[in-house]
């Protein structure tokens, strides 16, 4: 009986971010882009990439201040709530011990009237203890508002504190955002550009080349993942001498070839 053969497709196998040079480079052997051209679009996109990180480098540490001035706002303003909140407490503690001096204020002036019709000295001790004990419990009430009183007002003069750092980091953030406006503003256009001229190049890369280009760039003090030959013999990330099969390689355009010192990508030409 004949059996039919079914069509079956490439499988893709998945990324792995340990993988190996050779298999990127057997990857770059089939795809449907020539070497030559993937190289070159690679090149484009790392100088695509360099002049966006020229225009970020314009904004220098000021999208770093600005969110740490912003941070440190909403802890400030945090902790105003958290001092308003204690506040309140406070006086809730207040109210409560206020309306405990009425009850013992009551208490006091009928224990005292209950000493003037005492018949024997068993009650006159009885109502003398209670009136001992509702006394120190009027002092209690008494003691709790004043504390209560103190710790609101050292609360308020918190609060007076950190709004006063409050205006100050406020005035430092608006600033910050003026002078991070003006560069964003004068750059906006260029880098937009740049950026959909990035994405015109990374469109024509295979997701493992991609991944691979990404990979070197965070692996590298300066991002730099393709590099030119630099001074005819050497590589234009690490500045290693390149050996002169390599050299031959990187010239034809037809292979890719890793620097052996650095992991860079190396293409045909001279450093700019």
């Amino acid at each position: 009986m004949a059996t039919t053969k079914k069509n079956v497709g490439k499988m893709e196998t998945p990324i792995d971010q340990r993988e190996t040079f050779v298999s990127l480079q057997k990857n770059f052997a089939d795809s449907s882009l020539g070497v030559e051209e993937k190289l070159g679009v690679l090149y484009n996109l790392q100088k695509a990439d360099n002049e966006i990180e020229k225009i970020v480098q314009l904004r220098g540490e000021l999208p770093v201040e600005v969110q740490a001035l912003e941070e440190e706002l909403v802890r400030l303003r945090a902790k105003v709530e958290r001092l308003g909140e204690a506040i309140a407490e406070k006086n809730v503690i207040i109210e409560a011990a206020k309306a405990n001096a009425v009850q013992h204020e009551a208490d006091i002036a009928k224990y005292s009237r209950q000493l003037e019709d005492i018949s024997n000295s068993r009650e006159y001790d009885s109502i003398s203890k209670e009136l001992e004990n509702t006394n120190l419990l009027r002092q209690i009430d008494q003691k709790n508002i004043t504390e209560a009183k103190e710790k609101i007002e050292e609360y308020k003069q918190g609060i007076e504190e950190l709004n006063d750092r409050i205006t100050i980091r406020e005035q430092d953030l608006a600033a910050k955002n003026e002078e991070l406006g003006r560069i964003v503003e004068g750059t906006a256009g260029e880098e937009e550009k740049l950026r959909e001229r990035r994405e015109g190049f990374a469109s024509k890369l295979d997701e493992r080349t991609m991944s691979a280009y990404e990979r070197i760039r965070a692996s590298v003090r300066n991002h730099l993942a393709v590099v030119p030959v630099y001074n005819g013999n050497a590589c234009g990330g690490c500045f290693n001498t390149i050996t002169p099969q390599r050299l031959v390689d990187i010239a034809s355009g037809g292979k890719l070839v890793i620097c052996e010192h650095c992991g860079r990508i190396i293409v045909g030409g001279k450093a700019e």
